[in-house]
């Protein structure tokens, strides 16, 4: 009679210690998950903000002739005939800092 008991024992303790470390376990990956979610979140806004910026860009370029102009201009360094482009060099003073 003592056997079955201590037997008994023996497995509901098993029983609570896995229970235990599947709790324990499961609260962990919840927390991890609502980390990433976290991060994930405020990826996805960065993106929506960078996303509606350049959807304003996209609209000026369709609608504005002079955007256009000013885009060539400072990207891709156009200038109109009869003009000269001018380029700023660091002076020495200052690439030795």
């Amino acid at each position: 009679m003592r056997k079955k008991t201590t037997l008994k024992n023996l497995i509901i303790s098993f029983m609570c210690i896995a229970l235990i470390y599947n709790v324990v376990n499961q609260q962990l990956t919840m927390r991890r998950i609502k980390s990433q979610y976290k991060e994930k979140q405020t990826e996805l806004n960065s993106l929506k903000m960078k996303n509606d910026k350049l959807n304003e860009e996209v609209k000026a370029s369709q609608t504005n002739p002079s955007y256009m102009e000013k885009l060539a201009r400072e990207r891709l360094g156009y200038v109109k005939p009869g003009e000269e482009s001018v380029v700023d060099t660091p002076s020495k003073a200052e690439n030795n800092k």
